[in-house]
C-alpha cells in the first residue's frame, strides 16, 4: 500500500471510530438527564465526560471532515473553477495556511498537555475527573493527523496537477 493511502485510510478508520463515539456520547448524556430526572442526582464527572466526548469527536472528526472534502470554505468563487484549478486553490491554500496553522496547534497543543501531565491537573469539581491529560492530548494527536491528511491532500492534488499537463 502506498504512503498516502496508507495515511488515508488510517484517517478514515479514526475518523469513523470517532463517529461511533456519539454513540458513547448519547448514552452519558441519556444517563446523566435520567439520574437527574428520576432521582434529582448528577455526578461532576458525568458532565464532564460529556465534554470531554464531545471534544474528542469534533478534533479526530476534523482530519476526516478534510480527507472527505467536508470541511468549511469560503465559496465565493471556488465553484465556478474548473477541477485543475481547484485542486491548486486546495494545494495552495494546505500549503499555505492548513499546515502552517496545524503545526503551530501541534506545538501548542503539545506544551498544553505535557503542562497537564506534569501538573496532574484534574477537575475542581467534587467527583469530576482526576486528570485531563487525555484529552488534552488529544489536541496534538488530533493536530499530528491534521497535518498528515494535510500532506496526503497536497501530494494527491500535486500528483493529479502533475498528470494533466
Amino acid at each position: 500500500m502506498k504512503p498516502v493511502a496508507l495515511i488515508e485510510s488510517f484517517i478514515a478508520w479514526i475518523g469513523k471510530a470517532a463517529g461511533y463515539l456519539n454513540l458513547v456520547l448519547i448514552f452519558v448524556i441519556v444517563v446523566d438527564v435520567s439520574l437527574r430526572a428520576l432521582f434529582d442526582q448528577t455526578a461532576a464527572w458525568v458532565g464532564e465526560l460529556s465534554w470531554h466526548l464531545f471534544a474528542i469527536i469534533f478534533l479526530l472528526g476534523i482530519p476526516y471532515a478534510l480527507q472527505q472534502d467536508r470541511h468549511v470554505r469560503v465559496d465565493l468563487f471556488y465553484e465556478g473553477f474548473s477541477p485543475a484549478n481547484q485542486r491548486l486553490v486546495n494545494l495552495v491554500g494546505t500549503l499555505l495556511f492548513l499546515l502552517p496553522w496545524a503545526t503551530v496547534l501541534l506545538i501548542t497543543g503539545w506544551s498544553f498537555a505535557a503542562e497537564a501531565l506534569a501538573s496532574g491537573e484534574g477537575s475542581p469539581n467534587p467527583n469530576g475527573i482526576t486528570s485531563f491529560f487525555p484529552i488534552k492530548a488529544m489536541i496534538p494527536f488530533a493536530a499530528a493527523l491534521l497535518i498528515l491528511q494535510g500532506i496526503a491532500s497536497c501530494v494527491r492534488a500535486y500528483s493529479v496537477n502533475t498528470t494533466e499537463r
